[in-house]
Protein backbone atom coordinates (compact mmCIF):
# COMPACT_ATOMS: atom_id res chain seq x y z
CA UNK A 1 0.00 0.00 0.00
CA UNK A 2 1.23 3.47 -0.86
CA UNK A 3 1.65 6.06 1.40
CA UNK A 4 0.59 9.89 0.95
CA UNK A 5 4.59 10.85 0.76
CA UNK A 6 4.88 8.08 -2.03
CA UNK A 7 1.80 9.40 -4.00
CA UNK A 8 0.21 12.68 -5.19
CA UNK A 9 -3.27 13.65 -6.20
CA UNK A 10 -4.62 16.50 -8.06
CA UNK A 11 -7.25 18.71 -6.95
CA UNK A 12 -8.74 22.38 -8.14
CA UNK A 13 -10.06 24.89 -5.69
CA UNK A 14 -12.31 26.86 -6.83
CA UNK A 15 -13.12 30.24 -5.49
CA UNK A 16 -17.11 30.69 -5.44
CA UNK A 17 -18.47 34.17 -5.77
CA UNK A 18 -17.75 37.49 -6.80
CA UNK A 19 -18.83 39.84 -4.46
CA UNK A 20 -17.49 38.48 -0.70
CA UNK A 21 -15.06 41.95 -0.71
CA UNK A 22 -18.62 44.42 -1.18
CA UNK A 23 -18.26 46.59 2.16
CA UNK A 24 -14.32 46.18 2.64
CA UNK A 25 -12.19 49.37 2.83
CA UNK A 26 -9.58 50.22 0.59
CA UNK A 27 -6.97 48.82 3.52
CA UNK A 28 -9.03 45.83 3.89
CA UNK A 29 -8.97 44.88 0.17
CA UNK A 30 -5.40 45.66 -0.26
CA UNK A 31 -4.41 43.29 2.91
CA UNK A 32 -6.72 40.62 1.68
CA UNK A 33 -4.89 40.70 -2.01
CA UNK A 34 -1.72 40.90 -0.69
CA UNK A 35 -2.14 37.86 1.53
CA UNK A 36 -4.03 35.97 -1.19
CA UNK A 37 -0.66 36.63 -3.26
CA UNK A 38 1.87 35.49 -0.58
CA UNK A 39 0.03 32.46 -0.07
CA UNK A 40 -0.64 31.48 -3.62
CA UNK A 41 3.29 31.97 -3.79
CA UNK A 42 3.87 30.13 -1.00
CA UNK A 43 2.05 26.87 -2.43
CA UNK A 44 4.03 27.42 -6.13
CA UNK A 45 7.20 27.40 -3.71
CA UNK A 46 6.63 24.29 -1.84
CA UNK A 47 5.23 23.05 -5.06
CA UNK A 48 2.15 22.43 -3.93
CA UNK A 49 -0.05 24.43 -6.20
CA UNK A 50 0.93 24.18 -10.03
CA UNK A 51 -0.67 27.29 -10.86
CA UNK A 52 -3.47 29.14 -10.69
CA UNK A 53 -5.77 32.04 -12.31
CA UNK A 54 -8.85 34.39 -11.65
CA UNK A 55 -11.96 34.56 -14.10
CA UNK A 56 -13.39 36.99 -15.44
CA UNK A 57 -16.42 38.19 -14.23
CA UNK A 58 -18.42 37.88 -17.34
CA UNK A 59 -18.53 35.19 -19.77
CA UNK A 60 -20.55 33.13 -22.38
CA UNK A 61 -22.98 30.21 -21.65
CA UNK A 62 -23.09 27.68 -24.63
CA UNK A 63 -26.10 25.27 -24.12
CA UNK A 64 -28.51 22.95 -26.38
CA UNK A 65 -28.11 21.01 -29.19
CA UNK A 66 -25.22 21.70 -31.59
CA UNK A 67 -24.37 25.09 -28.81
CA UNK A 68 -27.35 26.82 -30.45
CA UNK A 69 -27.81 28.79 -27.65
CA UNK A 70 -25.36 31.14 -26.38
CA UNK A 71 -26.23 33.85 -23.18
CA UNK A 72 -24.41 36.34 -21.52
CA UNK A 73 -22.86 34.50 -17.95
CA UNK A 74 -22.49 33.91 -15.72
CA UNK A 75 -23.18 36.89 -13.93
CA UNK A 76 -20.88 38.79 -12.13
CA UNK A 77 -23.31 39.40 -9.07
CA UNK A 78 -23.78 35.82 -8.48
CA UNK A 79 -22.65 33.83 -5.19
CA UNK A 80 -22.28 30.85 -7.11
CA UNK A 81 -19.80 32.00 -10.34
CA UNK A 82 -15.91 30.85 -9.80
CA UNK A 83 -13.95 34.34 -9.68
CA UNK A 84 -11.06 31.66 -10.10
CA UNK A 85 -8.99 28.36 -8.90
CA UNK A 86 -5.66 27.16 -8.23
CA UNK A 87 -4.64 23.89 -9.35
CA UNK A 88 -3.00 22.07 -6.64
CA UNK A 89 -0.63 18.83 -6.44
CA UNK A 90 -0.59 17.46 -2.37
CA UNK A 91 -0.58 14.09 -0.99
CA UNK A 92 -4.80 13.96 -0.75
CA UNK A 93 -7.69 15.51 -0.17
CA UNK A 94 -7.17 16.57 3.75
CA UNK A 95 -4.26 18.38 2.63
CA UNK A 96 -6.28 19.92 -0.02
CA UNK A 97 -8.87 20.96 2.52
CA UNK A 98 -6.45 22.56 4.99
CA UNK A 99 -4.70 24.43 2.22
CA UNK A 100 -8.45 25.52 1.31
CA UNK A 101 -9.13 26.75 5.05
CA UNK A 102 -5.88 29.42 4.41
CA UNK A 103 -8.22 31.27 2.41
CA UNK A 104 -7.20 35.00 3.30
CA UNK A 105 -10.83 35.51 2.05
CA UNK A 106 -12.98 33.31 3.72
CA UNK A 107 -12.88 35.50 6.66
CA UNK A 108 -14.56 37.73 4.64
CA UNK A 109 -17.26 35.52 3.24
CA UNK A 110 -15.39 34.12 0.07
CA UNK A 111 -16.21 29.68 -0.57
CA UNK A 112 -13.75 27.63 -1.56
CA UNK A 113 -14.86 24.59 -3.09
CA UNK A 114 -12.30 21.53 -3.24
CA UNK A 115 -12.85 19.06 -6.19
CA UNK A 116 -10.42 16.17 -7.43
CA UNK A 117 -9.46 16.16 -10.67
CA UNK A 118 -10.11 12.78 -12.17
CA UNK A 119 -8.07 10.70 -14.32
CA UNK A 120 -10.91 9.96 -16.36
CA UNK A 121 -13.59 11.80 -17.08
CA UNK A 122 -16.92 9.75 -15.58
CA UNK A 123 -19.25 10.10 -18.60
CA UNK A 124 -15.95 8.40 -20.57
CA UNK A 125 -15.57 5.62 -18.03
CA UNK A 126 -19.51 4.68 -18.38
CA UNK A 127 -19.13 4.71 -22.17
CA UNK A 128 -15.66 2.29 -21.76
CA UNK A 129 -18.10 -0.10 -19.70
CA UNK A 130 -20.97 -0.91 -21.81
CA UNK A 131 -20.56 -4.29 -23.72
CA UNK A 132 -20.22 -4.32 -27.40
CA UNK A 133 -24.30 -5.66 -27.29
CA UNK A 134 -24.95 -2.72 -25.60
CA UNK A 135 -23.88 -0.69 -27.96
CA UNK A 136 -25.36 -2.33 -31.16
CA UNK A 137 -28.64 -2.39 -29.16
CA UNK A 138 -28.63 1.41 -29.11
CA UNK A 139 -27.60 1.93 -32.46
CA UNK A 140 -30.50 -0.05 -33.97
Amino acid sequence: MNTSSETTSDYLLLFRGNVWDRGLSPAQIQKVVADWMAWFERLKAEGKCLGGHPLGEEGKVVSGKQGRTVADGPFAESKEAIGGYFYLHVADENEAIEIARQCPGLEYGAVVEVRPVADVCSIKQRAMEYSPGELAGANA
